[in-house]
């Protein structure tokens, strides 16, 4: 699969967050945002960047929980 450039760095946080998701009665619910924090703070990026990476992170996570949670 290609990743285009400018979706590269939050691919990366997304495989590296990969065993971080929460779950509960109904299944997986999302990532563990403390740990994408934690992550994210290691990376010590300006506020906006921070800020851009964390939405682009949410549109991976939020296709990724329509697949885990698909119904067949």
């Amino acid at each position: 699969m290609e990743v285009w450039p400018d979706n590269l760095e939050a691919v990366n946080v997304f495989i590296q967050l990969s065993t971080q998701w929460r779950t509960g009665m109904s299944g997986v619910t999302g990532l563990d945002y403390n740990v994408l924090f934690a992550r994210m703070d290691r990376m010590q990026l300006p506020d906006q960047e921070y800020e851009w990476l964390f939405d682009d992170v949410r549109v991976i996570e939020a296709e990724a929980l329509k697949i885990i949670n698909k119904k067949d």
